[in-house]
């Protein structure tokens, strides 16, 4: 019995931590993708000013920007031809991997208050 419930709080946690991201694999598919060569080699350097800066992004943000682009919605901002191109053949999972790993790393972000 207690095996049973240490298997079940694994599968858990496995579960848990693939709904929050896998940083190899959004590392992986960033590299893939070759998203640095408009973003950055650091996500923090665009090679355009209007380009975002993607190092420490939220989560979240990251996610629904995605997701927005993949169904190339204008209203939102989000019809970027290229981008749109980029992300179509993402899945959900592929996305989460991606905002985790570009969230994890250090960022150079400003908040004004």
């Amino acid at each position: 019995m207690h095996k049973l419930i240490a298997i079940a709080g694994l599968a858990l946690l496995a579960g848990a931590a693939q709904a929050a991201g896998n940083l190899d694999a959004g590392k992986a598919l960033t590299e893939k993708y070759a998203c640095f060569s408009c973003h950055g080699k650091d996500f923090n350097t665009p090679i355009d000013p209007s380009y975002p800066k993607l190092a420490g992004q939220h989560k979240d943000y990251l996610e629904h920007a995605l997701k927005a682009y993949k169904r190339g919605d204008a209203p939102n901002g989000r019809s970027n031809a290229i981008m749109t191109g980029q992300v179509k053949p993402l899945s959900d999972q592929d996305i989460k991997d991606l905002a985790a790993y570009l969230h994890s790393l250090p960022g150079n972000l400003a908040t004004h208050r």
